[in-house]
C-alpha cells in the first residue's frame, strides 16, 4: 500500500485515510493506491464496509491541476470512481474542510457523505476552463435535480454543509469527529443492507422545469459572456436528464476532454497558476518573518478610503477611519454604513456580522489617533505634496513596526517614502475602485521597502480577498501604464474618424469586460486629465497625445459624474451614443489636420489597442518594473477587465505569436508613421521573437514560471 494513503480495519469497517498535503489532491499515485485499498477491502471476508477519509485540514480539494497537460495515467478518476460506486459493500466518505472538484466527485461516488458542520462543497472547475469530468455534471443532478446542479456548477460556488445536506449532497452533518460519525453510519448501511448508488438514481422530475436549460444558457450568454465551460456544463447536466447513466459519463468525458485541449482552459489554468506565483518574490525568501497586523488605519474618508476600510473590516480587522473635518469623517461612516446595510438586504451578509463589524470601526479627527495600529493604508487625494504631508507625520506618530501604505495609483513611492525617517517601512497598496468590490491590488515596492513589509503586505492582501501582484516604482506602475498606451491608441482611431461606440463594441465583442472610452467616462476625464497633465514629462510630446480625452475634460464632460463624457449617461450609469461628443472630437481632429479615414475595422481596432498594450508589458518586463509576464496578466485579468478566458495580454501575446506581434509594429509603422516611437516594439520582445521563444519561456528562464 502506499504511504500516501493508510489503510486499517476495526470492527469489520475498512478505513481508507489519503494522506497527500497540503490538499490531498488526487494525483496518479493516490488513485491507484485508493483503487488498491478498496480491491483489498473488497475482498476481505472480515471487512463489511469501507471508509474514505483524508488526513490534514481537508478532504481533498480536487484534482492535481499540473497533470492535465499530460497523458492520462490509470486509473483516472472517473474510472476510479465508477469502480468504488459499483463496489458491493457500503462505502461511506468522511469529508471536512473544503470538499472540491475531484474531491466531491469521489464522495459523490460512496454510496453515503458524512460532514463536518464547517465542510463546505463545490465543483468550481468552471473557473478552469472545465466542467466537472469525472461524474460530477451526472451524479450532482441525480442528488440535488437540474435546475440546482447548474447554479452550483456553473457559478463554482463553494456550498456549507448544512445547505449541501438541505440539498442532497450530504447524507449527514455532524458537530465533531466526522471519522466516527462516519463509522457509525458504515455499521448502519451494512445492518440495512441496503446500498444508495447514485448513478442508479433518476433525475427528479420536478426540476425539470419548462425550459430550465434554454434559460440558463440565455441568462449564461450574459452573466459569463464568452466564456465555453458555463455553457458546456449545461449541456452536461441536460445529458444527465435525458440519457442514460452510463452514456451520460460518456458524453462528459468526451466533452471534458475538448474543454481540456482548449485555449480558454488552458488561459484560464495559467491565471490559476499566475495567482499563486505573483505571491513569490524570488529575492524574498519563504521564512522571510512576518509582522502580525492586528489593528489597521485608514486616511481618508472618501470613496477609496471607505471601501478600502470595508475591505479591513470584512477581515476581521479593527479600522481607524481618520480625517481632517468632522463633515468628511460622518460622510464617510455613513457610506461603510449604507454598504454594510445594503449587503445585507442583498443576503450576502447577516446583521448580527454587519453589527460585529460596524463596532471595529472608529472614526478619528487627526492621524494622531493612528500611533497605536499595525497597517496604515493613505487614500488621500493624488497628489505628491499632500501625500508628503501626511507621510511626514505618519512617520513620526506610527510605532516603528507599522506598515506605511499609500493607495497612489501613479505618484512615485521612493519620493513619497524619502519625507519619512523609516523609507524601508513604506510601500504602495494600489486598490481599484470600487475597492470593496473590485479583486486586484498592486502592491509596489520602494527602492528602500524592507523585504518584511513586502511579504507581510502581500500575505495582508490575500487576507482581505485581494489579488495581489508586485509591481516597481514607475509612473503608472503595471496596469495604469499599460492603460496608458491601450487608451491612447484607441484615442488615436477616434481622431482618425472611429466612433467611441466602435471602439468599444469591437473589444467588448472580442471580451473586454469594457471598452477604453467607457472606461475613461467611469473613471472620470477630469482624474485621466489630471494624471496626464501631472506627469506630461514623462508622455510623448505629441500634439494628438489623448486630445479627445483633453477635450471631453476642458468641456466639463467628465464622464459618469456629469451625465456625458464620450456618451450621455442619462440615468448616471446607462451608456448612450453622443453626437455631440463626435462633433467635438472631428472639430478637433480638422484642427490638428488629422487625415480622416474612410474605413477603420474592428479588427484594427483590436490589433493596435492589443498591440499598444503588449508592448507596454514587454518594455515593463525589461525595465524590471513586472517581475513576470505572469504577473502582467494577473494585473489585467484581475483590474482591468481583460477575459480571463484570453489569460491576460501577455499570455494572449503567446498564443497569438511574438513573430506575429512584431509584424504588425512594422506594418503599423509604415502605414502611420513612427514619430514617436510607438510602433518601435520592445527590445524583449523583439528578441524574444527572434528566439522563437515565449513570454511564458522568459518567465521560466527568469525562474518565475506560471
Amino acid at each position: 500500500m502506499s504511504t500516501l494513503v493508510d489503510y486499517s480495519v476495526d470492527d469489520g469497517i475498512a478505513v481508507i485515510f489519503i494522506n497527500n498535503p497540503p490538499v490531498n489532491a488526487l494525483s496518479q499515485p493516490v488513485r491507484q493506491a485508493i483503487k488498491e485499498a478498496t480491491m483489498a477491502a473488497g475482498g476481505d471476508d472480515g471487512v463489511t464496509a469501507i471508509v474514505i477519509a483524508c488526513a490534514g485540514r481537508t478532504f481533498s480539494a480536487g484534482a492535481d491541476i499540473r497533470e492535465f497537460d499530460a497523458p492520462v495515467k490509470d486509473p483516472s478518476l472517473p474510472i476510479l470512481n465508477d469502480f468504488i460506486e459499483a463496489c458491493a459493500k457500503p462505502v461511506v466518505a468522511a469529508l471536512h474542510g473544503t470538499t472540491l472538484g475531484g474531491g466531491l466527485e469521489l464522495a459523490m461516488s460512496c454510496h453515503y457523505r458524512v460532514a463536518l458542520k464547517s465542510t463546505r462543497v463545490g465543483l468550481p472547475e468552471v473557473h478552469l476552463g472545465l466542467i466537472p469530468g469525472a461524474g460530477g455534471t451526472q451524479r450532482l443532478p441525480r442528488l440535488i435535480g437540474a435546475a440546482a446542479a447548474i447554479e452550483a456548477i456553473t457559478t463554482g460556488r463553494h456550498i456549507p454543509a448544512n445547505e449541501a445536506m438541505d440539498l442532497g449532497v450530504l447524507d449527514e452533518v455532524v458537530e465533531d469527529d466526522v471519522l466516527q460519525a462516519a463509522v457509525r453510519a458504515a455499521h448502519r448501511l451494512v445492518g440495512d443492507g441496503v446500498i444508495s448508488r447514485t448513478g442508479d438514481r433518476d433525475v427528479d422530475l420536478e426540476t425539470l422545469q419548462d425550459g430550465v436549460f434554454s434559460k440558463a444558457k440565455a441568462k449564461l450568454s450574459k452573466r459569463r459572456r464568452g466564456f465555453d465551460a458555463p455553457q458546456a456544463a449545461v449541456d452536461a447536466i441536460e445529458w444527465a436528464s435525458t440519457v442514460p447513466f452510463s452514456q451520460g459519463l460518456l458524453k462528459e468525458r468526451e466533452c471534458s476532454n475538448t474543454l481540456k485541449a482548449s485555449l480558454q482552459s488552458k488561459a484560464q489554468r495559467h491565471l490559476f497558476f499566475a495567482e499563486r506565483l505573483a505571491l513569490k518574490i524570488p529575492d524574498i525568501p519563504k521564512d522571510t518573518p512576518l509582522l502580525d497586523v492586528a489593528t489597521t488605519g485608514v486616511v481618508g474618508a472618501g470613496t477609496m478610503g471607505a471601501g478600502i476600510a470595508i475591505c479591513l473590516l470584512n477581515a476581521d480587522l479593527p479600522v481607524v477611519l481618520v480625517e481632517s473635518k468632522q463633515d468628511a469623517l460622518d460622510r464617510g461612516l455613513e457610506r461603510i454604513r449604507k454598504t454594510l446595510d445594503r449587503d445585507v438586504d442583498r443576503g450576502r451578509l447577516d446583521s448580527e456580522t454587519r453589527d460585529v463589524r460596524l463596532a471595529r470601526l472608529t472614526g478619528a479627527i487627526g492621524l494622531e489617533a493612528l500611533g497605536t495600529v499595525d497597517f496604515v493604508v493613505e487614500a488621500a487625494f493624488e497628489s505628491m505634496e499632500v501625500k508628503k504631508k501626511i507621510f511626514t507625520e505618519l512617520g513620526s506618530i506610527c510605532k516603528s513596526t507599522a506598515i506605511l501604505a499609500t493607495n497612489t495609483s501613479t505618484l512615485n513611492i521612493n519620493d513619497i517614502a524619502a519625507v519619512t525617517c523609516s523609507p524601508d517601512r513604506v510601500i504602495g497598496t494600489h486598490f481599484f475602485s470600487p475597492a470593496n468590490v473590485m479583486k486586484l491590488l498592486e502592491v509596489v515596492r520602494g527602492d528602500k521597502t524592507a523585504k518584511t513589509f513586502v511579504a507581510t503586505t502581500l500575505k495582508l492582501g490575500r487576507r482581505i480577498g485581494k489579488t495581489p501582484a508586485l509591481s516597481g516604482v514607475g509612473y503608472g506602475f503595471i496596469g495604469n501604464r499599460m492603460l496608458e498606451d491601450y487608451v491612447r491608441e484607441s484615442q488615436m482611431m477616434l481622431l482618425e474618424g472611429a466612433s467611441p461606440a466602435q471602439v468599444d463594441s469591437a473589444l467588448e465583442a472580442w471580451g473586454m469586460a469594457m471598452g477604453p472610452c467607457a472606461v475613461m467616462d467611469l473613471a472620470g476625464q477630469d482624474v485621466s486629465f489630471l494624471t496626464r497633465d501631472q506627469n506630461r514629462e514623462l508622455l510623448p510630446n505629441d500634439p494628438l497625445y489623448c486630445v479627445p480625452g483633453d477635450i471631453m475634460n476642458a468641456e466639463g464632460r467628465f464622464g459618469q459624474k456629469t451625465g456625458k463624457g464620450f456618451y450621455q449617461y442619462p440615468d448616471g450609469r446607462t451608456r448612450q451614443n453622443d453626437p455631440d461628443a463626435i462633433d467635438l472630437i472631428n472639430a478637433a481632429a480638422t484642427k490638428l489636420s488629422v487625415k480622416k479615414r474612410v474605413t477603420i475595422t474592428d479588427q484594427e481596432i483590436l490589433d493596435r489597442c492589443l498591440c499598444a498594450l503588449i508592448n507596454r508589458g514587454a518594455q515593463l518586463l525589461d525595465d524590471g518594473i513586472a517581475l513576470r509576464a505572469s504577473d502582467i496578466d494577473v494585473v489585467w485579468s484581475a483590474g482591468y477587465g481583460f477575459p480571463a478566458y484570453r489569460g491576460g495580454p501577455m499570455f494572449y501575446a503567446d498564443s497569438v505569436g511574438l513573430d506575429v506581434i512584431v509584424q504588425s509594429f512594422e506594418t503599423f509603422a509604415k502605414e502611420f508613421g513612427n514619430d514617436y516611437g510607438y510602433w518601435t516594439p520592445a527590445p524583449l520582445l523583439v528578441n524574444l521573437a527572434k528566439s522563437s521563444k515565449t513570454f511564458a519561456e522568459y518567465d521560466a528562464d527568469q525562474k518565475g514560471s506560471a
